[in-house]
């Protein structure tokens, strides 16, 4: 009963905070079939708050089969009545539910970079309508045995998990949200007008520039859960290297032990103790693949450990992110790429965030 009413105050949560559906929006509901009960109560949410549901399915064994058989022909076709949705609609809310984390593992990597590559206009799309406030859209994730396993936890102890990172937990899980928007304010106020980053850490000495650029206030109405404030750096400023602390995934298949050095921005040394092959046909998919979008401090205290889901794990408090490829134009970014992909560096021991020479941030807290 207890994990019902999560669920419903979750579904509650993505309809009426995250994406503040309205009466009249066309509101497209995303996700697969391990996650109709969830889908089942945003559809509910949607029809009570006056919006006009779509719902859209996708299906892993139908994904697979496409990715192995489909001809350049098939993988290049752009879906007109998803491009329509990308273009027309008002609101995204996607509910991932994996049954097999990795169910993608011997699908090839210049596959999926040319099925990327493919849909990069429906992104760019959803992308560039988001930034403009035309499209409104959040993702989340429906605790299932896959993920639980995936993340070392019983279904039982991933649902307290899943459930108390989204505040769900909480009689008015939107309150908990607004209080964590306001401390996050305070430091993207500060941040505004800064020009100069630097991250040094036994995992990190990079620097990078956010002149011009905006920081983004990441509180729940794009993700959920989040706890992240987020940016595009100067695309030319990153210079140094960074070690990735966890795996990064892509297509239900992890990288790991990623290395990274930059120079002028450009990713010039890539290595890898797992998969390499991969991250390197990530970063060749494309000029922009090679370049950051994104550069993001976790807040979220609610998520301490590591579980495989970069919907959770790149909001761990204490930690920075980065996405090679691309940038989210509300930030300022100008890199286009098929490829976002994050990348997770722990600041919690030893390390220190300096902006214009002031220190910013020390061992996984703002000393601001």
């Amino acid at each position: 009963m207890m994990s019902d009413l999560r669920r419903r105050r979750l579904a509650d949560l993505l309809v009426n905070y995250s994406t503040a559906v309205k009466p009249g929006d066309w509101v497209g509901i995303l996700g697969e079939f391990t996650s109709l009960p969830i889908l089942r109560e945003v559809h509910q949410s949607v029809i009570d708050a006056g919006g006009h549901p779509t719902l859209l399915i996708n299906d892993g064994h139908m994904q697979r089969y496409f990715l192995r058989r489909a001809s350049d022909e098939q993988i290049n076709w752009i879906d007109p009545s998803l491009k329509l949705y990308t273009e027309e609609a008002d609101v995204y809310i996607r509910v991932g539910a994996p049954s097999n984390t990795r169910a993608m593992s011997s699908i090839s990597a210049d596959k999926m970079r040319q099925q990327q590559s493919a849909q990069s206009e429906i992104l760019h799309t959803r992308l560039e309508r988001a930034a403009r406030g035309e499209f409104r859209w959040v993702g989340a994730l429906y605790p299932t045995d896959a993920s639980a396993q995936e993340a070392n936890m019983s279904l039982e102890e991933y649902e307290d998990f899943v459930y108390g990172a989204c505040f769900c937990d909480c009689a008015d899980p939107a309150a908990e949200w607004r209080k964590l928007s306001q401390m996050q304010q305070h430091k993207v106020d500060f941040l505004t007008g800064k020009d100069k980053v630097v991250l040094r850490g036994p995992n990190i000495d990079l620097a990078l520039s956010i002149a011009g650029r905006s920081f983004v206030n990441s509180d729940g109405r794009r993700n959920m859960p989040s706890g992240e404030i987020f940016t595009g750096p100067v695309e030319d400023s990153v210079n140094g290297w960074v070690r990735f602390s966890y795996p990064a995934i892509v297509g239900g298949r992890a990288v790991s032990g990623i290395e990274l050095r930059f120079t002028d921005g450009k990713v010039t040394d890539a290595s890898a103790e797992m998969n390499e092959a991969l991250l390197h046909a990530q970063l060749d998919t494309d000029p922009g693949a090679r370049y950051l979008g994104e550069f993001a401090i976790g807040t979220n205290f609610g998520i301490s450990q590591f579980t495989g889901m970069i919907l959770f794990d790149e909001k761990i408090g204490g930690t920075v992110h980065m996405a090679v490829g691309m940038g989210y134009p509300e930030t300022g970014s100008q890199n286009r790429s098929a490829v976002h992909w994050d990348m997770i560096c722990d600041m919690r021991a030893e390390s220190e965030i300096h902006v214009d020479g002031e220190l910013f941030y020390k061992d996984g807290g703002f000393v601001v």
